[in-house]
């Protein structure tokens, strides 16, 4: 069966935003009561030609790490064409914003459906597997698969990475070569993939995942016609010992070198965080000052949610902006100490689980911009108890 895939409907058309040269002109500009999430095109701009221009194989951005309309047409406008979309709705939200865009459906496990209304109706032919139900129901969903490149994903339970993934998704080796096996003889195209995790904060334990997944081709026998490494590539935060990104393009171009792929194979990765952490800060205010305890007019439940999670030991770089006697904007310098940082709800949980230090003269209605936090935590955000931050706005010269 020879699917096309259906025509986008018309571009949905984000309202334009204001544009400001620095984060005190946009303070001093909004006076902001609530949040405001700040782009930077020109960062945006850098991180997406970070990877099109040096990583060994084409691109694809992972949606999930921040499907905003606005983020999504700077990574656009900037270059990227591919997209990791792990739901239908992700399909949807970028075949409806851009008609020039390709899509993989890169989660192992789908909704039942899923994979046929990909299909049939957008035209998707890359699909990944870990086991054998969900291989039979993909293989159901498409009439019998024969249009498709499936990607066996291989766990990687490495190390190296902040937040593991390999205990939700992923099969050994021998497991993967025999699914590899399988998938060929159901006249797909057979493909790998892993996923070393997120925040991985060495390179080499990509060159251990292509191992990894040199085994499986090994026992599979059958030829390979994609390797997709997956994402992983750090932030810059805080506490975090980033290493260059050349290391790791240098580190997957020679890993890469001596894996048997078909000839004409692609490779591909599937960047989120790296690709949109740095593209937006965040405006916060000060609502209350009560001795070394702060409350903001955000928290757990808006942009910090990841803050919370167990592993988590990075931070967001950070300064802090106040209006001085003649109305102007100015840095808050000085001596720091750690404050207690409540957010604005009602839940005694909004809080973040670590003091963040700040300038001792700190002040109610002083504005704490948070940098780097274009990844997972504007995703995660809740709309918990009324409070939902969604103001943005754009900074020209960062």
């Amino acid at each position: 069966m020879n699917i096309q895939p259906a025509p986008p409907p018309a571009s949905f058309a984000a309202p334009a935003l204001r544009h400001f040269p620095s984060f005190a002109s946009a303070i001093e500009g909004t006076r902001p009561a609530n949040p405001v999430y700040v782009l930077h095109p020109r960062r945006f701009r850098a991180a997406v030609s970070r990877f099109l221009d040096s990583f060994p194989g084409t691109t694809m951005y992972a949606v999930k790490a921040n499907p905003v309309p606005h983020v999504l047409d700077q990574l656009h406008e900037a270059g990227i064409r591919h997209f990791d979309t792990a739901s239908l709705s992700e399909i949807e939200l970028i075949r409806t914003r851009y008609s020039d865009a390709t899509c993989h459906f890169m989660a192992p496990v789908r909704i039942p459906g899923e994979a046929r209304a990909a299909w049939q109706v957008h035209g998707l032919t890359d699909f990944v597997v870990d086991c054998d139900p969900e291989l039979d129901k993909l293989l159901g969903e498409t009439e019998g698969g024969k249009d498709l490149r499936i990607f066996v994903r291989v766990a990687t339970p490495l190390g190296g990475a902040m937040l593991e993934l390999s205990s939700k998704f992923g099969t050994t080796p021998a497991n993967a070569g025999r699914l590899l096996k399988r998938i060929a003889s159901a006249g797909a195209k057979p493909a790998l993939t892993f996923h070393v995790g997120s925040q991985c904060l060495s390179p080499f334990t990509y060159a251990q995942a292509v191992e990894l997944a040199r085994r499986a081709v090994d026992v599979a026998g059958v030829p390979v016609h994609a390797l997709d490494v997956g994402g992983g590539f750090p932030g810059p935060y805080l506490g975090n010992d980033v290493p260059p990104f050349h290391w790791y393009f240098e580190t997957v171009r020679e890993a890469i070198g001596g894996f048997p792929l078909q000839d004409g194979a692609e490779v591909y990765c599937e960047p989120g965080r790296a690709l949109a952490a740095e593209g937006v800060s965040l405006i916060a205010r000060v609502i209350l000052r009560r001795d070394d305890q702060i409350f903001l007019n955000d928290g757990i439940y808006g942009s910090f949610d990841e803050l919370s999670v167990p592993a988590w030991t990075a931070d967001y770089p950070r300064r802090v902006y106040t209006f001085g006697p003649n109305g102007r904007v100015r840095e808050r310098r000085g001596e720091l100490k750690p404050f207690k940082v409540f957010g604005p709800t009602c839940d005694t949980l909004d809080v973040l689980p670590r003091p963040l230090t700040l300038p001792k003269t700190l002040q109610q209605d002083d504005y704490i911009v948070f940098e780097n936090m274009g990844a997972y935590s504007i995703a995660l955000r809740t709309g918990f108890n009324g409070f939902y931050p969604n103001d943005w706005v754009v900074l020209d010269s960062e």
